[in-house]
């Protein structure tokens, strides 16, 4: 009998969005996109006209800056500064960067400049490209720049961000990135922050979410590395890597997205050099989760692997999740069965199917096929059966919901059918 991943799960998936066209007119035609901006609202020298022209003109442009991070991110943020967050935004949608940046990050580069522009109003072109970066900054950015002010208005801001359930509860993920720096990474003093934000509308939810986008910012210290360095030896052991999910301070209700959102140090405890992990270490970084004695719990953390594992596949390119091909499907799979217990590879493969779903607001034909390429028995039974249980809640519109069950194998029809209508 599989146990299901937790709902709270189905919101994590965990790292990266972009602040794109919602709210704004958009005209496509002889080829190109067209989207006007009015000087009031970028708050940037001239009106913007956003055309594909100009966009390959500084994708082109790109080729000239060096080709790392430091140099890529450099760029963005220059191209922010002079044309507006959002038409940035554009541009790093088709750019080609080099492999293994990692996109989300880039995200929040744009984003930092968006608030700077549009402050908290800069939210509604916030959807859940580059796993919603835009949203994460512009939360991040009011608080840092705010100060306490930020509580009494949160929950209202982050119900601006466009998208379906997912992106509401995905920005106090953000959130909780900036309570971390802003408590100069003090773990215990930044969840006592997050349990201000919890509502009964939404059982809470936005606390754990909170707390699980502090345990993210916790590697590396994104916002204030000098501060994190400082405090880190406090909070984190390179030897044991679910510290912080154990701790006293972290709530029970947390653990689940905490588990989640720790893989980055197991995978460094179990070998990953400078960062990178690699597929011989992937038995042992499941073997780190086997210690834990609560069984969602210990589902999160195997699975916690699967929601990376199929960014890893695309060489951190996160902006064609639903164009990967078969044989990336596979090999993410693969890597799942690397797990030396079958309850680590099924969790793992689940997770999988919630990274390539994200929250409902990826097409779920990608999430189709890959539960269709799995292996017949309990891997493809299992993987039907998720997909199906988290579409009943993302997925309200009865027409989408048709098009899942008409592309499922023959024999998983008459199920998708009985859960879905």
């Amino acid at each position: 009998m599989i146990t299901m991943i937790s709902k709270k799960l189905f919101f994590l998936l965990l790292f990266f969005i972009t602040c794109v066209v919602g709210g704004i007119g958009v005209a496509s035609y002889f080829g190109f996109i067209e989207i006007e901006i009015p000087l009031a609202t970028l708050r940037v020298q001239q009106p913007i006209k956003i055309t594909q022209e100009a966009i390959e003109s500084d994708v082109a442009a790109l080729s000239n800056v060096e080709q790392n991070f430091t140099g890529v991110r450099a760029f963005f943020v220059s191209l922010a500064q002079e044309k507006g967050g959002v038409y940035a935004f554009e541009v790093l949608k088709q750019a080609p960067v080099p492999p293994n940046t990692d996109l989300h990050l880039l995200g929040h580069a744009v984003g930092d400049e968006l608030y700077k522009q549009q402050g908290l109003d800069g939210m509604q072109y916030c959807n859940h490209d580059f796993r919603n970066a835009c949203s994460h900054s512009i939360v991040v950015g009011a608080l840092l720049a705010t100060g306490m002010d930020v509580f009494g208005k949160v929950n209202d801001v982050c119900k601006k961000a466009p998208g379906g359930p997912g992106a509401y509860t995905m920005c106090f993920h953000g959130l909780g990135h900036g309570v971390l720096a802003y408590v100069d990474y003090d773990v215990p003093q930044a969840v006592a922050l997050c349990k201000k934000v919890g509502t009964e509308e939404y059982h809470n939810e936005e606390i754990d979410q909170c707390i699980g986008g502090m345990v993210m910012e916790m590697y590396g210290g994104i916002n204030d590395p000098k501060a994190w360095e400082a405090k880190k030896d406090l909070f984190l052991s390179p030897t044991d890597p679910l510290k912080m999910c154990k701790a006293a301070y972290m709530p029970e209700s947390a653990k689940v997205l905490c588990y989640s959102y720790i893989t980055p140090f197991i995978f460094d405890a179990a070998g990953a050099q400078n960062g990178n992990p690699t597929p011989d270490i992937y038995p042992k970084a499941f073997s780190y989760c086997d210690e834990v004695t609560d069984t969602r719990q210990r589902n999160s953390c195997y699975g916690g692997l699967g929601k990376e594992f199929i960014v890893l596949s695309q060489d951190r390119d996160i902006r064609r999740i639903e164009d990967t091909p078969n044989d990336k499907l596979m090999l993410t799979a693969s890597w799942c069965d690397l797990a030396p217990k079958n309850e680590a590879k099924i969790a793992c493969l689940l997770t999988v199917v919630d990274s390539l779903y994200w929250g409902g607001e990826n097409d779920p034909q990608v999430s189709v096929r890959y539960c269709s390429l799995l292996e017949s028995g309990e891997p493809k039974s299992a993987c039907f059966s998720h997909l199906f249980q988290i579409t009943t809640y993302y997925q309200p519109d009865k027409q989408i919901r048709k098009t899942i069950c008409d592309a499922v194998p023959s024999d998983f029809i008459k199920q998708c059918e009985q859960i879905l209508f």
